[in-house]
């Protein structure tokens, strides 16, 4: 075997663990897809529902689908996120196994509790958007409407919202367990994370701006959450992060003593 041949092999070796995990993860994805399909209707319902609350009292505001074949691929397209939802276990393990390669023995006992933790900031961030940011969000859209002009958002628009916003709070909550991981791997320090925490601040800011609708409500509300889980990661890397090994310290007294060795030679 060649040497190009030997620096390849690794390479194409990542290459084939990436595609068996994204393929695993599809498939979980497709399974939730089909267990989810019978009861789309429901879960639309479901999803819908701080909408349907924020309306209520307003005759004129209703939800309504503009094309024929709308409702039957809104239905589709809800299952579909209903399926990723249900299988971010798998999607998350898959993930953290394709990383695991990397990381030392004693590190890799830490990656069935952080696929468990994974899920739970997905879910609690998923969980903030629907029930704190939904119900404030809707309230302030559709105060918009007056006696000439009615909200009639489709079911089409509401899904994709909805679904955005969604996965969007539900990953932004990974950003602790991101950053832990990062400061234990020794790509991130807390002097660091402390030192940038301003820069950190006005990138959460840009992001929800991007992220989120163009109001200053939904951004905040995006933002100040970003700010907490900031902190919350720096609790992290403090408690998990790298620690300085004690052997680097050893060299300065190493080289003092050989200076005096030295100094003293000449005496001799």
């Amino acid at each position: 075997m060649t040497d190009t041949d030997t620096e390849k092999s690794p390479f194409t070796e990542h290459l084939g663990e990436l595609r068996s995990r994204l393929i695993y993860s599809f498939i979980a994805v497709i399974i939730g897809f089909a267990a989810a399909y019978g009861f789309s209707e429901q879960i639309f319902q479901i999803l819908t529902a701080p909408l349907t609350r924020a309306m209520e009292g307003n005759a004129n505001t209703q939800m309504i689908f503009t094309g024929l074949p709308e409702a039957f691929f809104t239905y589709l397209k809800v299952s579909l996120l209903a399926g990723i939802i249900l299988s971010t276990p798998v999607i998350f393990y898959q993930f953290w196994m394709f990383i695991a390669p990397g990381l030392y023995r004693n590190e890799k006992r830490f990656v069935i509790p952080i696929v468990i933790l994974s899920v739970f900031f997905f879910g609690a961030g998923a969980s903030f958007g629907y029930f704190v940011v939904f119900p404030y969000g809707f309230k302030f859209f559709l105060g918009f409407a007056n006696e000439t002009i009615h909200a009639m958002p489709s079911m089409k628009e509401y899904l994709s919202f909805a679904s955005k916003m969604l996965l969007a709070f539900g990953f932004i909550f990974e950003l602790p367990l991101v950053i832990t991981f990062l400061a234990r791997m020794g790509l991130v320090t807390v002097p660091f994370l402390k030192k940038n925490r301003k820069y950190a601040v006005l990138v959460f800011f840009v992001g929800a701006a991007v992220i989120t609708p163009p109001d200053v409500v939904t951004q905040i509300m995006m933002a100040f959450p970003l700010m907490l889980l900031y902190e919350i990661s720096i609790i992290g890397a403090v408690v998990f992060g790298k620690k300085t090994n004690p052997q680097d310290f050893q060299e300065p007294a190493n080289e003092a003593d050989t200076d005096e060795d030295q100094a003293e030679k000449p005496s001799e």
